[in-house]
Protein backbone atom coordinates (compact mmCIF):
# COMPACT_ATOMS: atom_id res chain seq x y z
CA UNK A 1 0.00 0.00 0.00
CA UNK A 2 1.00 3.58 -0.61
CA UNK A 3 -0.41 6.01 1.95
CA UNK A 4 -0.51 9.78 1.70
CA UNK A 5 0.84 10.86 5.10
CA UNK A 6 -1.05 14.17 5.09
CA UNK A 7 -4.51 12.68 4.50
CA UNK A 8 -3.84 9.08 5.64
CA UNK A 9 -5.56 7.92 2.46
CA UNK A 10 -4.39 4.65 0.92
CA UNK A 11 -3.80 6.07 -2.56
CA UNK A 12 -2.65 2.83 -4.21
CA UNK A 13 -2.44 -0.82 -3.31
CA UNK A 14 -1.84 -4.17 -4.95
CA UNK A 15 -1.91 -7.75 -3.70
CA UNK A 16 0.50 -10.41 -4.98
CA UNK A 17 1.69 -13.82 -3.83
CA UNK A 18 5.28 -12.57 -3.60
CA UNK A 19 7.18 -9.30 -3.34
CA UNK A 20 9.80 -7.83 -5.64
CA UNK A 21 11.36 -4.56 -6.69
CA UNK A 22 9.56 -4.76 -10.03
CA UNK A 23 6.14 -5.11 -8.37
CA UNK A 24 6.99 -2.29 -5.94
CA UNK A 25 7.91 -0.14 -8.96
CA UNK A 26 4.54 -0.95 -10.55
CA UNK A 27 2.78 0.10 -7.35
CA UNK A 28 4.49 3.48 -7.07
CA UNK A 29 3.94 4.09 -10.80
CA UNK A 30 0.24 3.39 -10.24
CA UNK A 31 0.17 5.77 -7.25
CA UNK A 32 1.86 8.58 -9.19
CA UNK A 33 -0.49 8.08 -12.16
CA UNK A 34 -3.67 7.98 -10.04
CA UNK A 35 -2.69 11.03 -8.00
CA UNK A 36 -1.26 12.96 -10.99
CA UNK A 37 2.03 13.54 -9.15
CA UNK A 38 4.41 15.78 -11.12
CA UNK A 39 8.14 15.04 -11.23
CA UNK A 40 10.27 16.04 -8.24
CA UNK A 41 7.34 16.56 -5.86
CA UNK A 42 7.12 13.30 -3.95
CA UNK A 43 9.21 11.67 -1.23
CA UNK A 44 8.50 7.97 -0.73
CA UNK A 45 9.31 6.84 2.80
CA UNK A 46 9.49 3.08 3.25
CA UNK A 47 11.04 0.34 5.32
CA UNK A 48 14.38 -1.23 4.46
CA UNK A 49 12.85 -4.27 2.78
CA UNK A 50 14.54 -5.79 -0.24
CA UNK A 51 11.79 -4.76 -2.72
CA UNK A 52 12.04 -1.12 -1.68
CA UNK A 53 15.83 -1.06 -2.07
CA UNK A 54 15.96 -3.17 -5.23
CA UNK A 55 17.74 -1.61 -8.20
CA UNK A 56 14.58 -1.89 -10.34
CA UNK A 57 12.56 0.00 -7.71
CA UNK A 58 15.18 2.71 -7.24
CA UNK A 59 15.49 3.13 -11.02
CA UNK A 60 11.69 3.49 -11.26
CA UNK A 61 11.73 6.14 -8.51
CA UNK A 62 14.45 8.01 -10.36
CA UNK A 63 12.45 7.81 -13.60
CA UNK A 64 9.34 9.17 -11.83
CA UNK A 65 11.28 11.91 -10.05
CA UNK A 66 10.42 10.44 -6.64
CA UNK A 67 12.93 10.83 -3.81
CA UNK A 68 13.45 7.65 -1.77
CA UNK A 69 13.57 7.80 2.03
CA UNK A 70 14.13 4.81 4.29
CA UNK A 71 13.45 4.00 7.91
CA UNK A 72 16.49 4.05 10.15
CA UNK A 73 17.96 0.61 10.80
CA UNK A 74 16.48 -1.11 13.89
CA UNK A 75 13.89 1.64 14.43
CA UNK A 76 10.49 -0.02 14.37
CA UNK A 77 8.37 3.13 14.63
CA UNK A 78 9.97 5.28 11.94
CA UNK A 79 6.69 5.40 10.02
CA UNK A 80 3.93 5.48 12.66
CA UNK A 81 1.25 6.29 10.07
CA UNK A 82 1.91 3.11 8.13
CA UNK A 83 2.09 1.08 11.36
CA UNK A 84 -1.28 2.50 12.41
CA UNK A 85 -2.86 1.66 9.05
CA UNK A 86 -1.75 -1.96 9.22
CA UNK A 87 -2.84 -2.26 12.85
CA UNK A 88 -6.29 -1.02 11.82
CA UNK A 89 -6.31 -3.58 9.00
CA UNK A 90 -5.37 -6.49 11.28
CA UNK A 91 -7.91 -5.59 13.98
CA UNK A 92 -10.95 -5.25 11.74
CA UNK A 93 -13.68 -7.63 12.96
CA UNK A 94 -13.89 -9.25 9.53
CA UNK A 95 -10.13 -9.87 9.30
CA UNK A 96 -9.91 -13.62 8.60
CA UNK A 97 -8.61 -15.98 11.27
CA UNK A 98 -7.38 -18.41 8.60
CA UNK A 99 -5.26 -17.68 5.51
CA UNK A 100 -7.11 -16.60 2.40
CA UNK A 101 -8.03 -19.55 0.19
CA UNK A 102 -7.19 -17.77 -3.06
CA UNK A 103 -5.39 -14.66 -4.24
CA UNK A 104 -8.73 -13.44 -5.57
CA UNK A 105 -10.26 -13.71 -2.07
CA UNK A 106 -7.39 -11.72 -0.62
CA UNK A 107 -7.71 -9.03 -3.26
CA UNK A 108 -11.47 -8.75 -2.68
CA UNK A 109 -11.00 -8.44 1.08
CA UNK A 110 -8.33 -5.77 0.55
CA UNK A 111 -10.57 -3.84 -1.88
CA UNK A 112 -13.35 -3.81 0.74
CA UNK A 113 -10.97 -2.77 3.51
CA UNK A 114 -9.43 0.09 1.53
CA UNK A 115 -12.87 1.37 0.52
CA UNK A 116 -13.99 1.34 4.16
CA UNK A 117 -10.73 2.86 5.43
CA UNK A 118 -10.67 5.70 2.90
CA UNK A 119 -14.38 6.54 2.72
CA UNK A 120 -16.08 5.49 5.97
CA UNK A 121 -13.47 5.27 8.72
CA UNK A 122 -13.45 8.39 10.91
CA UNK A 123 -9.74 8.59 11.61
CA UNK A 124 -8.78 9.77 15.11
CA UNK A 125 -5.42 11.16 13.93
CA UNK A 126 -7.09 13.65 11.58
CA UNK A 127 -9.91 14.84 13.88
CA UNK A 128 -12.41 12.10 13.02
CA UNK A 129 -12.86 12.81 9.34
CA UNK A 130 -12.36 10.22 6.63
CA UNK A 131 -9.02 10.06 4.81
CA UNK A 132 -10.89 10.66 1.51
CA UNK A 133 -12.50 13.85 2.87
CA UNK A 134 -9.14 15.16 4.06
CA UNK A 135 -7.46 14.17 0.79
CA UNK A 136 -10.06 16.19 -1.13
CA UNK A 137 -9.87 19.17 1.26
CA UNK A 138 -13.42 18.68 2.53
CA UNK A 139 -12.24 18.30 6.12
CA UNK A 140 -11.82 22.07 6.58
CA UNK A 141 -15.54 22.71 6.21
CA UNK A 142 -16.53 19.55 8.11
CA UNK A 143 -14.40 20.61 11.09
CA UNK A 144 -15.76 24.19 11.05
CA UNK A 145 -19.32 22.88 11.14
CA UNK A 146 -18.48 20.38 13.88
CA UNK A 147 -16.91 23.17 15.97
CA UNK A 148 -20.11 25.22 15.63
CA UNK A 149 -22.24 22.26 16.74
CA UNK A 150 -20.10 21.85 19.86
CA UNK A 151 -20.24 25.58 20.66
CA UNK A 152 -24.05 25.57 20.37
CA UNK A 153 -24.28 22.51 22.62
CA UNK A 154 -22.01 24.15 25.21
CA UNK A 155 -23.97 27.42 25.12
CA UNK A 156 -27.24 25.54 25.49
CA UNK A 157 -26.05 23.46 28.48
CA UNK A 158 -22.93 25.12 29.95
CA UNK A 159 -23.10 23.04 33.15
CA UNK A 160 -22.40 19.86 31.17
CA UNK A 161 -19.01 21.18 30.07
CA UNK A 162 -16.04 21.28 32.43
CA UNK A 163 -13.89 23.40 30.13
CA UNK A 164 -13.30 24.00 26.47
CA UNK A 165 -14.92 22.02 23.68
CA UNK A 166 -12.91 19.44 21.78
CA UNK A 167 -10.27 20.81 19.42
CA UNK A 168 -11.73 20.72 15.91
CA UNK A 169 -9.03 22.90 14.31
CA UNK A 170 -7.82 21.75 10.92
CA UNK A 171 -4.41 20.07 11.12
CA UNK A 172 -2.25 22.09 8.75
CA UNK A 173 1.03 20.21 8.85
CA UNK A 174 2.08 16.59 9.25
CA UNK A 175 5.59 15.23 9.74
CA UNK A 176 7.18 11.83 10.15
CA UNK A 177 8.70 11.61 13.63
CA UNK A 178 8.68 15.34 14.29
CA UNK A 179 11.84 16.46 16.01
CA UNK A 180 14.01 13.61 14.75
CA UNK A 181 16.47 15.09 12.29
CA UNK A 182 18.71 12.16 11.42
CA UNK A 183 19.63 12.50 7.75
CA UNK A 184 20.60 9.48 5.72
CA UNK A 185 22.40 9.64 2.38
CA UNK A 186 20.19 8.89 -0.60
CA UNK A 187 21.20 5.86 -2.63
CA UNK A 188 22.50 6.60 -6.09
CA UNK A 189 21.19 4.54 -8.96
CA UNK A 190 22.62 4.40 -12.43
CA UNK A 191 20.12 3.52 -15.14
CA UNK A 192 21.79 1.57 -17.93
CA UNK A 193 20.11 1.05 -21.27
CA UNK A 194 20.58 -2.38 -22.76
CA UNK A 195 20.54 -2.97 -26.51
CA UNK A 196 18.17 -5.91 -27.01
CA UNK A 197 19.69 -6.69 -30.42
CA UNK A 198 23.19 -7.22 -28.96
Amino acid sequence: MVMDVYSRKAVAYQVYECESGELAGDLITDACYREKIPQDQLVLHSDNGAPMKAVTMLAKLQELGVVPSFSRPSVSDDNPYSESLFRTLKYRPEYPEQPFETLKDCRQWTNNFVHWYNNEHLHSGIRYVTPADRHQGKDVEILKKRHQVYLKAKNKNPDRWSGKTRNWNHIEEVALNKGKTTKLPLPEVEVVEVDAAA
